[in-house]
């Protein structure tokens, strides 16, 4: 696979790991519903940007394109509008590395739901192995909040992972909307989840008042880089590399978390951390199974 391929998909996951950390900034001046509100709503006017400049000025339709709009609606809820605001949500109570590692649960979750769902992938002896590991790692995760050691909450350590489920609900429910392009996808179901996040982040928080150009430069970056273009970059990256390659993303975004958390914020992190995030990993390596199957041979 050429270089720039990898060049990409490092590009993501350092990226996609980075943003836990510019939503430490954004909470700083602004509520965690408003957070979430300003993601959305920066990566859909950055999509709409794109699709102006690449499809309508050639007349291609920007429309449904027959796309049940239930099945739009309920796909940007679950992945948009509610995991983006769980995130900051719980990052006032936990660190952005925390939030970083729980987000590497989104592939095990992917096991348990497709699982469950109607005609979707059962679950495996090695993917029950990765889902195990994966809970461990939870566990491991919130031990020292529990003694009273670490710096986030036991309980908003639980309830973030309430994202990742989000994330897997979404994976199941994009069968739906195979027929529809992939950036329109993305185009549609970002402006939906504005509109549904909208009215809950003024009525609960109000107009905000932002005063530092920190703030402004994070939801820049936040929006239109990590959200608009990285989800662009990832449906132009996906039928070169293939989806499998792309999902190695998941494996290298929370070191980037934990690293700009650490170094950057000061978070602390503990050994016990670094296993959780070990267990978190090597649950990941067995859903997968490309390792696995390749020291097998």
């Amino acid at each position: 696979m050429p270089m720039r391929y990898w060049a990409a998909i490092l590009l993501l996951a350092v990226g996609w790991g980075a943003s836990f950390f510019f939503n430490e900034i954004l909470l700083r001046e602004l509520g965690p519903l408003m957070v979430g509100l300003g993601r959305v709503g920066f990566g859909a006017l950055g999509c709409w940007i794109w699709l102006v400049g690449t499809k309508v000025t050639r007349g291609a339709a920007v429309g449904l394109g027959g796309a049940s709009l239930v099945a739009l609606v309920l796909f940007s809820a679950f992945q948009y509008a509610i995991p983006l605001t769980i995130y900051p949500l719980t990052q006032q109570y936990i660190t952005s590395s925390a939030a970083g590692i729980v987000n590497a649960m989104t592939p095990i979750m992917v096991v348990i739901v497709s699982h469950l769902w109607p005609q979707g992938e059962k679950m495996t002896l090695l993917r029950s192995i990765g889902v195990l590991f994966g809970f461990l790692g939870i566990v491991l995760l919130a031990l020292p909040s529990l003694k009273g050691q670490g710096e986030s909450d036991p309980v908003a350590l639980l309830a973030t992972m309430g994202a990742p489920l989000c994330y897997a609900i979404s994976m199941n429910l994009i069968r739906w909307l195979d027929a529809m392009d992939r950036v329109l996808l993305t185009t549609w179901s970002l402006s939906i989840a504005t509109v549904m996040l909208a009215p809950f982040a003024f009525a609960v928080e109000g107009i905000p008042v932002i005063e530092q150009r920190a703030t402004w430069y994070a939801l820049f970056v936040i929006g239109f880089v990590l959200t608009s273009a990285a989800f662009i970059l990832l449906f132009w990256l996906i039928p070169r590399v293939g989806g499998t390659t792309a999902s190695t993303i998941t494996f290298i975004a929370p070191v980037s978390s934990v690293l700009l958390g650490v170094l950057i914020l000061q978070e602390q992190l503990l050994p016990i951390h670094m296993m959780g995030m070990g267990m978190i990993f090597m649950g990941m390596i067995f859903v997968d199974g490309r390792l696995l199957k390749f020291l097998g041979r």
